[in-house]
């Protein structure tokens, strides 16, 4: 397996994108490759610090230009065609890779140019109408998949309705568990309530017998264990993902500052104990957000990634492609019937929808 890393992307690029790539040789097999795409000095001169300028296991793809965090995607991604984003997308695309195909891409850099490459490269997966990016988050009464964090603020019904069926896949597969219970995020649990995008999904889902759906769940619902698999549209869900993220660290900074000040020895005690339930919340853990639906593995990391949410990323892609998820997916679309120009009136969507 060849896996293509955007070394250039992010906030803490390229220094720990490189060494989160390179301390994950330890989870490659010797067959497998990690191409490293970016400015060809700083990635040999990484190499040759760690010792590894003759491991074989490692390809440098050069490039010249970056992309960075808060730059234009669209116009960027026109003027900037030898930057590592677009070259990472090329590669884990079917076109114009002459050769150098990459089962697997990873960036963490600017995630509207992400999309917008990927998308434009990879395509989508038969039968996506539009890709989702689907986060794991961990919960008292086990982890939960949210669908979609960010690709598409401004989805159609029948958009949210197929997020339910991937996300559902993914759960299957990666977290483990049969027919999740899929919810839909809204402002409320009654029927009545929610804008007109909502409740258009609700009566897709509702009417899709192939969907384990119960409906609606609230914000404050979602670590209840209520629901496994919880979809919304792209705007919602990266602010979901964020706050979040954002009331695990304060909490436990919380907690750790209070414990301390009670009792300085109590504190030295629970330490072990506070660490332990921090590292399942912490977002570094999980590596990055795969892109449902799009043909081929790409894992969207945190602008904010470590070397630990790289190398978590790398094993978490592996995971994805041994278990089959795309192939997952393929199979569970169609036998559900909700394909582009499906074979019911009310599921057709035309090509370009």
């Amino acid at each position: 397996m060849r896996i293509g890393i955007d070394v250039m992307g992010g906030d803490n690029a390229p220094d720990a994108i490189l060494a989160g790539s390179l301390d994950a040789l330890s989870l490659l097999s010797p067959q497998d490759h990690l191409v490293l795409i970016g400015d060809e000095a700083i990635i040999r001169d990484t190499l040759a610090e760690r010792a590894l300028k003759s491991e074989t296991r490692i390809v440098i793809e050069p490039t010249t230009q970056v992309i960075g965090m808060s730059d234009p995607p669209v116009t960027s991604l026109r003027n900037r065609p030898d930057s590592s984003m677009v070259r990472m997308a090329q590669m884990g695309g079917h076109r114009h890779s002459d050769g150098k195909h990459c089962d697997v891409i990873i960036s963490a850099g600017n995630t509207g140019a992400c999309v917008a490459a990927v998308q434009m490269e990879m395509r989508r997966l038969p039968g996506v109408h539009r890709p989702g990016f689907a986060v794991t988050l961990p919960s008292f009464f086990g982890p939960i998949v949210v669908c979609d964090v960010g690709a598409n603020p401004e989805p159609k019904p029948h958009h949210l309705h197929q997020y339910g069926h991937m996300a559902a896949v993914y759960y299957e597969r990666i977290v483990g568990g049969k027919k999740p219970r899929v919810a839909l995020l809204s402002i409320g649990g009654e029927e009545g309530k929610g804008n007109t995008l909502v409740k258009e999904a609700s009566r897709l889902m509702k009417g899709d017998g192939t969907l384990n759906y119960t409906g609606y769940i609230e914000g404050r619902d979602m670590f209840e264990g209520k629901a496994e698999v919880v979809i919304t549209e792209g705007f919602t869900g990266n602010v979901v993902l964020k706050l979040a993220e954002g009331m695990a660290t304060g909490l436990f900074k919380m907690i750790a500052r209070e414990i301390f000040e009670i009792d300085p020895d109590l504190a030295m005690r629970f330490e072990p104990v506070v660490k332990s339930i921090y590292k399942k919340h912490d977002y570094h853990e999980y590596g990055g957000a795969p892109l449902l639906g799009a043909n081929g593995i790409f894992m969207k990391c945190h602008g904010s990634s470590e070397a630990r949410t790289i190398k978590a990323a790398i094993r978490n892609c592996l995971e994805y492609a041994r278990l089959g998820v795309n192939e997952g997916i393929i199979q569970t679309l169609a036998a559900a019937h909700i394909l582009r120009g499906g074979p019911t009136a009310e599921n057709s969507v035309p090509e370009n929808a």
